[in-house]
């Protein structure tokens, strides 16, 4: 079956960094898009960033452009998510998405199936 597990969350300061990691099992990896959501308290889950299936396209929500960076390993079915000058703002439980299939998955109804999150806590 298939499962997405998130691991590198935790507690920063305003301006710190953190690096996520998805570990991807189940399925043929390097044929789907992959993605970042995250749902803060109180709000609806929100696009963050995603990959295209070679890694060759990526996307991000406005809100983290030019600090956040996607990437992936399709030798070892991992996706990563490089989150620099954190803000108390990018504060959420970050999941891991799996496209519907090839597509890069940029809405949620394009999400296939989703990891159990990892909370990122950021402090001012």
């Amino acid at each position: 079956q298939v499962q997405l597990v998130e691991s590198g969350g935790g507690l920063v300061q305003a301006g710190g960094s953190l690096r996520l990691s998805c570990a991807a099992s189940g399925y043929s990896f390097s044929t789907h898009g992959m993605g970042w959501w995250r749902q803060a308290p109180g709000k609806e889950r929100e696009f963050v960033a995603a990959i295209s299936w070679s890694g060759s396209s990526t996307y991000y929500a406005d809100s983290v452009k030019g600090r956040f960076t996607v990437s992936r390993d399709n030798a070892k079915n991992m996706v990563y998510l490089q989150m620099n000058s954190l803000k108390p703002d990018d504060t959420a439980v970050y999941y891991c998405a799996r496209s519907v299939g090839i597509i890069v998955p940029k809405r949620n109804d394009e999400v296939a199936y989703w990891g159990q999150g990892t909370q990122v806590t950021v402090s001012s």
